[in-house]
């Protein structure tokens, strides 16, 4: 899962992909470090990147995203959102919104 450093890149990562994934953690977050290797463990299973931010790290994100609480992960298709999870995310409704996704693509290449 590659990392967004800043809120800029984060932009150009939406606009440069047509789909993709974004898992926000923060620090000192059990949670978060939990769900991370089980979201980490689906990106060969998915033709669109998965991105990881810290948002202790990119502050900007959180206000930008209306993100509250963490770990989230989010889904975008088309540079908008899609799909949220947030907190204790139910990995076979992940997993149903991921396949979507993937098909969505299938179907607009």
């Amino acid at each position: 899962m590659n990392e967004i450093g800043s809120f800029n890149e984060w932009n150009e990562k939406l606009e440069q992909e047509p789909q993709l994934l974004l898992f926000v953690k923060t620090d000192h977050c059990s949670v978060c470090e939990g769900l991370y290797p089980q979201v980490n463990a689906l990106t060969d299973d998915y033709p669109f990147p998965f991105y990881k931010v810290n948002v202790a790290e990119v502050p900007e994100m959180a206000g930008q995203l209306s993100l509250f609480t963490a770990p989230v992960v989010l889904l975008f298709h088309q540079g908008r959102e899609m799909a949220r999870f947030a907190r204790f995310v139910q990995m076979d409704q992940l997993r149903q919104r991921l396949d979507e996704l993937a098909e969505w693509g299938r179907t607009n290449d």
